[in-house]
């Protein structure tokens, strides 16, 4: 991905490694802070929630609980859609 937008935006690697840490950085944060992240054209990143539950030790059988825990979701936009097919 680096060296593709190194070479898409004529910048050095370092720049574009820069350039691309930064941008998942800012997503990572506002992820953190429970807000939604919009690349228009691209999609949208967001925070699920995942309840918790009773699952089983694949090793054992044992009953176990899964805890609670907040997931990173993503929905592509339609454009992002549209260039699949």
């Amino acid at each position: 991905m680096i060296e593709t937008v190194s070479n898409t935006a004529d910048i050095s690697k370092a720049a574009a490694g820069r350039a691309v840490e930064a941008m998942i950085g800012a997503v990572r944060t506002s992820l953190k802070k429970g807000q939604m992240v919009t690349i228009v054209g691209f999609g949208t990143f967001y925070v699920g929630k995942r309840a918790a539950r009773s699952g089983r030790n694949p090793r054992t059988g044992a009953a176990i609980k899964i805890k609670a825990a907040k997931v990173p979701k993503f929905r592509a936009g339609k454009a992002l859609k549209d260039a699949l097919n």
